[in-house]
């Protein structure tokens, strides 16, 4: 045993130098600065400000009303999605494995209340808004159905100056003067807050005005613009970032390429295959064959010189 500790770490008894460590830690430091730097400025994203409801409605107010009168009605995506935000469909499948409603509804949103209604009952001082409120609410599903169609057909012939919105809805009830005072409320940052009330003291769940904005056209055209679209094959990195989210590529592929890119079930699809192939990567040393490609590297041979030696002495001796 101790003469094997001996072998294992004999007296060197070659030629000494010396040696500065700290001028090595400062180059390093400077050639990693160095190439930082230059990643940065050939690869690095530009510092986008993030979307806002309030943003939305000045620069979008028809595609805001238009989206807000699809959450009252229950017609946007997010009213049909299903599972965890409501019981509206089954979602994503694998095989027999309903994935989204077996974990069943997280994160409830009733996209009436949530967006329009609720919203509406925090303005002060507003007694013909709840008069208007109480109007729809109790007002039975075909009446309610009636007046969002003639507002969603006033708007696509309304004009927008500036900020403002010029429609004029016949027949839409009480939805349309709930639609101006919400605009009102989102053009003034209140719906941004009032999307963001929740128990918890720290307001960091932003699912409600994410949901709301992606119902609409504002980050559908921001991601056009970034050619982040399915079909675009493109993808931004991390603000001040690399190399941020490049390293999704490998994830984002698969939506490109059938059966997934035409496939209602893509999600659940591509999320399965990376599974397996996370863990063939996890049981890459545990596969015959795979775990020994390295061997066949130059540069592998060329760096564990020494110990393929020391073995080969051992074996002979």
């Amino acid at each position: 045993m101790m003469a094997s500790a001996r072998d294992a770490a004999p007296p060197w008894r070659g030629p000494y130098r010396s040696y500065d460590i700290v001028k090595e830690v400062a180059i390093c430091l400077a050639v990693v600065a160095a190439l930082a730097t230059l990643l940065t400025i050939l690869f690095s994203s530009p510092d986008e400000r993030p979307s806002t409801i309030a943003q939305w409605s000045r620069v979008q107010p028809v595609d805001f009303l238009t989206t807000a009168t699809a959450e009252l009605d229950g017609s946007s995506d997010t009213a049909g999605y299903g599972p965890p935000y409501n019981h509206a469909a089954t979602g994503q499948v694998i095989g027999p494995i309903h994935l989204q409603s077996w974990l069943g509804v997280s994160h409830p949103i009733n996209t009436a209340v949530d967006y329009v209604l609720a919203p509406l009952a925090t303005i002060p001082n507003a007694p013909a808004l709840r008069a208007q409120i109480r109007q729809y609410v109790a007002a039975p599903p075909r009446q309610r159905s009636a007046w969002t169609d003639a507002y969603t057909k006033a708007l696509e012939r309304a004009g927008a100056h500036g900020t403002a919105v010029t429609v004029s809805p016949a027949g839409a009830g009480p939805v349309a003067p709930m639609m101006a005072s919400l605009l009102s409320l989102a053009q003034a940052g209140g719906l941004d807050g009032a999307l963001l009330t929740s128990r918890q003291f720290y307001q960091t769940d932003y699912t409600k005005p994410l949901l709301f904005m992606a119902d609409g056209s504002l980050l559908s055209d921001r991601a056009e613009a970034q050619h982040l679209l399915g079909d675009q094959w493109g993808m931004m990195n991390e603000t001040g970032s690399y190399p941020g989210q490049v390293w999704l590529w490998l994830y984002t592929f698969w939506y490109q390429v059938e059966p997934f890119k035409s496939s209602d079930n893509a999600d659940a699809l591509v999320w399965a295959l990376m599974m397996l192939l996370s863990l063939a990567f996890v049981c890459v040393p545990f596969i015959p064959g795979v775990r020994s490609l390295p061997r066949w590297i130059p540069i592998y041979r060329l760096i564990w010189r020494e110990h393929y030696r020391s073995q080969a002495g051992g074996a002979a001796s």
